[in-house]
């Protein structure tokens, strides 16, 4: 049951985070997952030509006049699918692949867009987002009642930046709104896991980087690398009270076997006591 776990309370499956992942090892890979993005940015955009059967789950709960912003929206399939069903609000995407950004730009919509290039690791990147009124007129302005970051987490080394990520985050939305993530379960394939690289690969040891830290490989339209972690759903969920959320939904979708997507939807909660 979604929000059932808790570190404290299962202690056989608490996540222990790795101390060595100091910030010149955690930039290291970022610098890695920055290069393969420039580098096989219209060869993965080719390769996503349609949304993933859990975020069209999760778009047909939206509101027609929500105010969305999509971190790490790639090439903007999500704006594109939610033209096609009539929406009516505000969409903000960031990304920080020029490719993927300029195959966005490409995306018509009737309802006002925006993509702007932006890196969710730099400290400044809510400063680009400038605030756009939540419809109806009475909601307060300035605030996103939904934020969605699909594929996007599992990039992000290190508990220390994906909590600053989602603390910022947790200021950019309104009241009771929405975060909706999902991260790859690519160790529930045979045949992606056939794709994990040594850590030797890149000049690093297993010692140096989290536990259910992996690095793969690409092999379409040439050889690149990307560096992945492996959430599970009770470490998600501890990161969502880490970080001022509550877990509202946990599901998996997408691949053959309908379980290559966690998904997790998480609302945003002032903690009082």
């Amino acid at each position: 049951m979604p929000g059932s776990y808790t570190a404290a309370s299962d202690p056989s499956k608490r996540v222990f985070y790795n101390p060595a992942m100091n910030a010149a090892i955690a930039q290291q890979l970022l610098q890695l997952n920055r290069k393969f993005y420039a580098d096989f940015g219209a060869q993965f955009s080719s390769t996503r030509q349609r949304i993933q059967p859990g975020v069209r789950k999760i778009i047909a709960t939206f509101e027609k006049t929500e105010n969305i912003l999509d971190l790490g929206c790639g090439n903007g399939e999500l704006a594109r699918v939610l033209a096609q069903m009539g929406f009516q609000g505000n969409y903000t995407g960031l990304d920080f692949s020029l490719p993927l950004l300029k195959d966005a730009q490409l995306q018509s919509a009737e309802f006002p867009t925006k993509f702007l290039a932006a890196d969710l690791t730099a400290s400044d990147w809510a400063n680009l987002i400038e605030p756009v009124a939540i419809k109806p007129v009475d909601s307060n302005p300035g605030q996103f009642s939904v934020v969605t970051a699909f594929a996007v987490l599992h990039h992000i080394p290190g508990m220390e930046l994906r909590e600053k990520i989602l603390k910022t985050t947790h200021a950019l939305l309104a009241p009771q709104g929405r975060l909706i993530h999902s991260n790859w379960q690519f160790l529930n394939s045979p045949k992606l896991k056939q794709r994990i690289q040594p850590w030797e690969t890149i000049g690093l040891s297993a010692q140096d980087v989290d536990p259910q830290d992996y690095l793969l490989d690409w092999r379409a339209g040439g050889s690149g690398l990307r560096y992945v972690h492996s959430f599970s759903a009770g470490e998600l969920t501890q990161l969502a009270a880490n970080t001022g959320f509550r877990e509202k939904e946990t599901f998996l979708s997408d691949g053959e076997g309908g379980n290559l997507g966690l998904y997790q939807v998480w609302e945003r909660y002032e903690n009082k006591g």
